[in-house]
């Protein structure tokens, strides 16, 4: 019964894979802030992914089936510092999401919601027993979601409140739903679009959205990121132009190039071939979920690897497709990546909750 958690029964495909991935994180920070005003948070970032491992090992020890049973108050605690957050929390680049900690670091709440509404959900429709759910249940476990999403979209952060929305669904496709209430979910959600445009969306928002269809309406204002960024992938050819090297990057044309557009700047100093290594990696670590899912003991290990595995995808999805002009800038960070310790912390503790699933296969 113990021999579950012998050190040989972790998934160290993943856990390579994540350091690496991080490893080219650190190396293209350390690149991209060099003689600028953030030249130290690549040391932050070590620090933060050490600390990532070490909650991820506490995670991965906490049988999983613990952690369900206590997600009512988890979820109470978090909307209650969601809602700490309107009070106590500094304000950057316009949004209200960190709540100030010791020592200049800062706790960024609807990261760690993330994990919390993957439990929510696994909980929830693991404990469903009919083949189907119904309309009440649906009803029932959105409603549980939309209020911390609403809550994150009022701070204001959009990109953030989305990253739910994939949790959602993919636990609402596996458990299985009537097709009329499929029909009913897309009816509704394309009523709620031009209500979500004219009295939700602020003009910065919109504006996001009108440069995504057009960058070239405002290149010197909300076009200019995504020029600059798109400008940085195309330099940096097939091999790039090499570590510190490249000119978008380091002649600062490129905005904050450590955080939401790391991937410009390494495709610029990494080229085509850094590139394609970095997305086979991505690739490799999803796979590794989902096999962590296929073997998982019950129902409720599929909904959270699964859970965990798409929203790490629309992550990925949403970033690389931002930085080549595909998809609106939505300050949806590269996931392992980019800068940013709350991030960092939160994917390695879902990282942690792969592995406690993994552990706990062999378990009846």
């Amino acid at each position: 019964m113990a021999g579950y958690r012998s050190l040989r029964d972790f998934d160290w495909t993943l856990w390579t894979v994540t350091l690496v991935i991080c490893a080219l994180g650190v190396l293209e920070i350390y690149s991209a802030t060099r003689d600028s005003i953030w030249k130290t948070v690549w040391s932050k970032q070590i620090l933060c992914i050490f600390l990532g491992v070490v909650l991820a090992w506490i995670v991965s020890q906490i049988d999983y089936h613990t952690l369900l049973g206590h997600v009512p108050w988890m979820y109470a605690v978090t909307v209650g510092l969601l809602a700490v957050t309107f009070v106590l929390g500094v304000t950057i680049f316009g949004s209200r999401r960190w709540i100030p900690l010791a020592f200049g670091f800062r706790l960024q709440v609807s990261e760690f919601a993330k994990i919390v509404i993957v439990l929510v959900v696994a909980r929830y429709l693991s404990a469903i027993r009919n083949d189907r759910m119904e309309m009440r249940d649906l009803l029932k476990l959105c409603g549980l979601v939309a209020l911390p999403m609403l809550m994150v979209m009022k701070q204001p952060d959009l990109g953030t409140s989305l990253t739910y929305l994939p949790i959602l669904a993919v636990g609402i496709f596996l458990v299985g739903l009537r097709w009329q209430y499929w029909a009913a979910i897309l009816a509704i959600g394309l009523l709620l679009v031009p209500v979500g445009w004219y009295f939700y969306l602020k003009d910065y928002q919109k504006e996001r959205l009108a440069t995504f269809v057009d960058p070239e309406r405002d290149p010197k204002g909300s076009g200019y990121q995504v020029i600059q960024s798109k400008i940085a992938v195309g330099s940096g050819g097939l091999w790039g132009r090499g570590v510190t090297k490249g000119s978008q990057t380091q002649l600062r044309f490129l905005p904050v190039p450590h955080t939401d557009f790391i991937m410009a700047a390494f495709a610029e100093e990494h080229g085509f071939v850094g590139i394609v290594v970095v997305l086979g990696l991505y690739l490799l670590l999803l796979m590794q979920i989902v096999q962590n899912a296929q073997q998982a003991p019950d129902k409720a290990g599929i909904y959270i690897c699964m859970g965990i595995g798409t929203m790490l995808l629309f992550h990925l999805l949403v970033n690389v497709g931002m930085v080549i002009g595909r998809m609106p800038v939505t300050g949806i960070p590269l996931p392992l990546m980019s800068y940013g310790g709350s991030s960092i912390l939160t994917t390695f503790m879902m990282l942690g909750l792969v592995n406690n699933v993994r552990l706990r296969r062999f378990v009846n």
